[in-house]
């Protein structure tokens, strides 16, 4: 696969360190559903097209965002497989993993690695809350990561999951070898500066990266390396030119940028969620589409919202198209 300039101005290749390749933004993109509920794979396929000429660093299938906990083994091997057909070359594809027990996510893993994922953003698990103590955390990730064939990337969710993995465990899993990264979507900034602290900052074999778009800006200042995030489905330029700026130490333009991003982050996340993000993407020329139950639609006058909030997230670009 050939080279091609990055985001950031320098090369990237799959064969740059599994890292490296996490190093801007990534999208988490959602799962389009046709009128009768089923996947729509030509939708998606035609949003990732679109994408592919944003900026981003790469794309993030079956997260939270993707409704994964919805859809049955064939729908994600689907939506895996699409997706591999249309990602551009040299962007990241990471694929979300996560069943309840140690030995179902090794044998998931195996399952979307063979069908071209490059990497593994693997969910804590969290059924059994009250016996998920740090130790059993590090044996599950490690465990995972030992029968990986491809780089594992912690997952940290706790507003979802009630699991959080602590900064000390972080710091411990960032020394194994097929695990390159964390995304922390806690929204902490001080927990995930403890991280970065702990595990040497974003080092070369380790990316952290913030999947809260609200703390955008502020976990770059922390030393985050890049981000993945929902919000970023929508406007993808917008997020894009966030992380060019701070790049280029234009701290004016990306915290103004920043400022911009913050209500319609919080409108398709928080406030309407799933269901406000498709809706926002539909409005944007995306194919966002129905959610499944019993996740729900945004109502007339939530979706009223929601295309203001774009219009105005639009206008950060100055003169630029943020929304594509």
């Amino acid at each position: 696969m050939k080279q091609q300039e990055g985001i950031n101005g320098q090369k990237s290749s799959p064969e740059s360190p599994p890292s490296e390749r996490l190093r801007g933004v990534l999208l988490p993109f959602t799962t389009p559903f046709g009128a009768g509920g089923e996947v729509d794979a030509r939708a998606l396929g035609a949003n990732i097209e679109k994408w592919n000429e944003t900026g981003v660093a790469g794309y993030v299938a079956l997260g939270s965002t993707g409704e994964r906990a919805h859809l049955d083994e064939r729908e994600r091997m689907l939506i895996v497989e699409t997706a591999r057909g249309r990602v551009a070359r040299g962007l990241a594809f990471v694929v979300g993993v996560g069943e309840q027990g140690t030995r179902g996510t090794v044998a998931e893993a195996r399952r979307v690695a063979g069908a071209g994922a490059e990497g593994l953003l693997v969910l804590t698990p969290h059924f059994y809350r009250a016996a998920m103590s740090q130790e059993a955390l590090a044996d599950h990730f490690a465990a995972v990561a030992d029968a990986s064939p491809v780089p594992v990337v912690l997952y940290n969710i706790p507003q979802n999951t009630g699991v959080a993995i602590a900064p000390e465990t972080v710091a411990r899993l960032s020394e194994h070898p097929n695990i390159c990264g964390i995304k922390d979507s806690s929204g902490d900034v001080v927990n995930l500066s403890e991280m970065l602290r702990l595990a040497g900052g974003c080092r070369e074999d380790f990316a952290v990266l913030t999947g809260h778009a609200g703390v955008f800006y502020a976990s770059l200042c922390a030393g985050a390396c890049g981000a993945i995030l929902a919000a970023g489905c929508a406007v993808p330029r917008l997020c894009v030119q966030i992380f060019e700026a701070f790049r280029a130490e234009d701290h004016a333009r990306a915290l103004e940028l920043q400022k911009r991003l913050a209500p319609i982050a919080r409108a398709v996340t928080t406030r309407y969620g799933i269901g406000g993000l498709k809706a926002a993407l539909d409005l944007a020329g995306y194919g966002g589409g129905a959610v499944r139950a019993p996740l729900r639609a945004p109502g007339e006058e939530a979706r009223a919202e929601i295309a203001r909030l774009l219009e105005e997230a639009a206008g950060a670009a100055a003169g630029r198209s943020a929304l594509t």
